[in-house]
Formats: C-alpha cells, sequence, structure tokens
C-alpha cells in the first residue's frame, strides 16, 4: 500500500431520506394529489487505507456517477495505519468497510464482531515478500531476516512458517517504512504488490517479488464487508452498492482516468507515476477480473475458496472452528447472480 499522511475528506453528506412534494389546488377545486420522490439514500464505505489505485473501481463508480444511478449517495472514507475500520462500522460510523483480506474478517467475526462478508472485489490476495536480486524463490528466504507487520502474525506468516519452514526468530517489524530493507541486503519485507515494489525500484534497488497468491495461499482481498444488522435491514441499499462497486471497477480497469482525479483529491501525494504503476499490476495479474470472476463476474465469492480460506484458518490455529462458521461470516446471496463480466 501507499504510506503518506493526508487530509481525510468530510465523512458524509446527510441528506434527507424522502423529499415530499405536495402539489394543492385552491379549497373550491377538485384534488390536484402530492407526489413523493425518493431521493438518493445515503451510504458510507470505508475504505483500509490512503486513497490508492487499489481502491479505484470504488472511486470510479463515485466519480462516474454508477452509485447515483443505483439510487445511493455515496461517500468514500479513507482507513489508514492506525485506524480500526470494523470498529468505526461498528459505532454506526461506516455501513460496510473494506477488508483487507477475508480471513481478517472471519477472525473478527470469531471474536464477536457481528460482520459478514458480501463481495470481494480482488481475487488474489496482492501481499508479497519482496527479497534482494539473489533470491530468487520463497525457499532462498531461509536464514534471511524478514521485516513483517503484527498483522502477518494472524494471516499470511502461519502459512509461511507452515510452507516453507521459515521461523518466528527470522521476523523484525515492519514499520511500513522500505528503507530498513533498502539498508540490510540480507533482509526481506512484506508489502502489496501494487505499490511496494515501486517504491523499492524507484530507490533503484534491485528485488525480486514473490507473491502468495501465485502459491496457493487462498485468501481474498479487498471485500465489501458489513455488520449483519445492516445485511438484513438494509439489503437493497447493500446490493446496488456491490452492483455499483463491480461495474466501478470494470470501468476503472478500462479508464481509470475518473477515479484517480477523485484518488488525487482525498490523497494529495499520490502521483500519476504510482497510480499508472499499480493499475498495470492490476491488470497484469487478473487480480480483479482473474479466477472465478472471468466467468462469474468481478466481486463473486465461491463455496470452494470460502471453505479453502476457512480450512486454512482452522489448519493454522487462528481461529476455533465452534465459535464461527463460513455461513455466518460469508454470503454470496449479492455476488453469486452479479455477473459484472470484466
Amino acid at each position: 500500500m501507499t504510506h503518506s499522511a493526508v487530509s481525510p475528506r468530510a465523512l458524509t453528506r446527510l441528506t434527507a431520506a424522502w423529499r415530499p412534494v405536495a402539489l394543492a389546488a385552491c379549497a373550491l377545486a377538485a384534488l390536484a394529489g402530492s407526489t413523493t420522490a425518493r431521493a438518493d439514500e445515503p451510504f458510507v464505505y470505508m475504505t483500509n487505507w490512503y486513497a490508492q489505485a487499489e481502491h479505484g473501481g470504488f472511486y470510479q463508480a463515485l466519480a462516474t456517477g454508477l452509485y447515483k444511478k443505483a439510487g445511493l449517495d455515496v461517500s468514500l472514507k479513507m482507513g489508514g495505519p492506525q485506524v480500526n475500520v470494523v470498529q468505526i462500522m461498528a459505532a454506526g460510523q461506516a455501513d460496510c468497510v473494506m477488508g483487507s483480506s477475508d480471513l481478517q474478517m472471519v477472525q473478527i467475526r470469531e471474536g464477536g464482531v457481528p460482520v459478514t462478508t458480501v463481495a470481494a472485489m480482488f481475487q488474489k490476495d496482492p501481499q508479497v515478500l519482496i527479497g534482494h536480486e539473489d533470491v530468487k524463490k520463497f525457499e532462498d528466504l531461509k536464514g534471511k531476516t524478514i521485516l513483517i507487520a503484527g498483522s502477518a502474525q494472524k494471516g499470511f506468516w502461519p502459512w509461511l512458517k507452515a510452507k516453507y519452514g521459515f521461523t518466528d526468530a527470522q521476523t523484525r517489524p515492519y514499520t511500513f517504512n522500505i528503507q530498513p530493507f533498502v539498508a540490510d541486503k540480507n533482509s526481506a519485507q512484506q508489502g502489496y504488490l501494487t505499490s511496494e515494489p515501486f517504491a523499492i525500484q524507484k530507490a533503484g534497488v534491485k528485488a525480486t517479488t514473490l507473491m502468495f497468491s501465485d502459491h496457493g495461499f487462498p485468501a481474498y482481498a479487498t471485500t465489501v464487508s458489513c455488520m449483519d444488522k445492516t445485511v438484513k435491514d438494509r439489503k437493497k441499499a447493500v446490493a446496488a452498492f456491490v452492483k455499483a462497486s463491480a461495474e466501478g471497477w470494470k470501468s476503472y480497469l478500462a479508464d481509470p482516468a475518473p477515479g484517480n482525479a477523485l484518488i488525487k483529491k482525498d490523497n494529495p501525494q499520490m502521483s500519476d507515476e504510482q497510480l499508472a504503476y499499480s493499475v498495470a499490476k492490476l491488470k497484469e495479474t487478473g487480480m480483479i477480473g482473474g479466477g472465478d470472476a472471468a466467468s462469474q463476474g468481478i466481486g463473486v465469492m465461491t463455496d470452494a475458496r470460502i471453505k479453502a480460506s476457512y480450512d486454512f484458518l482452522v489448519s493454522t490455529k487462528l481461529i476455533d472452528p465452534a465459535k464461527v462458521k463460513p455461513t455466518e461470516a460469508y454470503s454470496t446471496e449479492f455476488v453469486k447472480d452479479l455477473k459484472v463480466l470484466p
């Protein structure tokens, strides 16, 4: 992800849900009647980081009027490194949030927060490890220092340990700064395929990027995750948001200019060069339109992939299966018949 401080945009535009328009006749005339016009329904979606190309489809849907066409007045609210988006959603300040992965949301559900993932815009998790140029494969990282954030302990790190024999003793904290990696040729660091490799390349360092999902890591990413109450009480609004967002991603990959303009408005430190690099990587890897999405539509989640993610969490003891079932943590209702083909 891109790591730069910005000024967050205003939370939301508070618009009346209904605006009655009365058409009255004079007292002695026949009743002329009245009509009620439905206004766009307010809907707040909170992302997991500062505005960037990895959020492009949502910004595109806003910029091109897709949300408005769906009857929604959407506000996109940015997350950041110290922002607990689920806590903010649980407090009623967002309707749905972007989970970095579906694994994360299952764990949050197990922890007692009634959250359900209703769509996954990324068919692959963009998480990577980046090594120096002597590294050609994951196995080459044995014995090297690996810089990872604390959150990785509940995500990809148990998978890497089980698959490649890495140890906790190899790890050091990753502080979302590439300089420790640049300075130590015996180190590797975590990153997002679409972001940190670009920064490292710009720093003049030759590096190798290893993507987890290319080696069997099951997670979806860039989810639409909502409180159970929202899914139940605002089903039409959630369905409209998911569909318009999928259409936004299709549009963004075709011509990202409208979405990028809004991204740069929210995050003025985002460069055109970084945006272009990220979009190219999203396309190159089939992040949004590859896998099951190629035939079933953008945002799709399948029972097979949901089971693979759930089984991984159980096998690595990251969740207790007695506390959460996959049918509680996921709903395919909003994506199974969506068919927004890339």
